[in-house]
């Protein structure tokens, strides 16, 4: 126990208290080492959030284990177990690329190309991404009309739709072609009902949404149009139908029904409807910026 204490005590003296005495010394080291636990500290928050989910986590967590109980063999004297631990570690580095080996190329791919900020888990402009999203709904719809799978699909605006949400069945997904032709397939779980789209995701499926009621409504139109038309009148969404009868797209915008919708059209309306002109002018503003700094930079190097 003696030599324990004298251990811990010649750790703090030769290392902490050496590196505090040589950081005062060098004040530019502070800067440095605080970037670099900032740079550590974010690369450990990235990993955890690309691994919490899958089988890498308890991987990690084991290695983790290997590590502290190599630690302490070494501090206790333990000199025998402490060999065994140092070798298992020493061949731990050729078993961790074997284990890792499908996570370590997806992560090298993804280096060399447009999706690190995705793996560093910084999210794309709102603008870009709904643009994304719009194009899978524009894609379902297609494959939808196709079959003459009858769908509703609602996506929301400014307005809430929280009590629409409540009445379906939960799935927070992210969206997908498939997945949403999947969800209105005949005779399925969620087929009947509206899926509603919040926050540039799938929110729930198999929702209720009001009935428009109108007399100058016409006739033909079944349960999804008149759905689609009653909730874009109560809120600022925007509803898009596919006919199981004629296999036609519709889209319905503050209680109107634009039917007979190609394609390209509602792909067109969508982007519209849904990429605000607020979130045009602020990306305007920052081309300007942009330009301004440009600009500024070369009068500066005339000078």
């Amino acid at each position: 126990m003696e030599s324990f204490k004298v251990d811990l005590t010649k750790f703090y003296e030769e290392n902490l208290i050496g590196y505090i005495e040589s950081l005062k010394l060098h004040p530019f080291n502070m800067i440095m080492l605080v970037v670099d636990v900032l740079i550590v500290g974010f690369l450990i928050v990235a990993a955890f959030k690309s691994f919490r989910h899958t089988r890498t986590s308890q991987l990690a967590k084991g290695i983790l284990i290997l590590v502290v109980i190599t630690w302490l063999t070494q501090i206790l004297h333990l000199y025998i177990l402490n060999t065994i631990m140092t070798v298992v570690m020493n061949w731990g580095v050729l078993a961790l690329i074997i284990i890792f080996q499908p996570e370590l190329r997806r992560a090298l791919e993804q280096l060399g190309t447009n999706k690190v900020s995705k793996f560093l888990g910084i999210d794309k402009s709102i603008d870009i991404k709904t643009k994304e999203n719009i194009y899978r709904i524009v894609i379902a719809a297609t494959e939808l009309a196709k079959t003459r799978t009858g769908a509703l699909i609602v996506i929301e605006r400014d307005i809430k739709l929280n009590d629409i949400i409540e009445t379906g069945i939960i799935m927070d997904s992210e969206i997908s072609p498939q997945l949403l032709v999947n969800i209105f397939v005949p005779r399925t779980p969620l087929h009947d009902g509206a899926v509603i789209i919040s926050d540039n995701k799938i929110a729930a499926a198999s929702c209720m949404l009001p009935l428009a009621d109108d007399k100058d409504i016409a006739r033909e139109l079944g349960t999804r149009h008149r759905a689609a038309i009653g909730i874009s009148k109560e809120t600022d969404c925007v509803a898009v139908v596919v006919s199981e009868e004629t296999g036609k797209i519709s889209i319905a915008k503050e209680g109107t029904l634009i039917a007979d919708v190609q394609e390209e059209t509602l792909k067109k309306i969508l982007i519209k409807y849904l990429i605000t002109i607020k979130d045009i002018e602020q990306e305007k503003k920052e081309k300007v910026k942009r330009l301004k700094k440009m600009h500024n930079a070369k009068n500066s190097d005339k000078d």
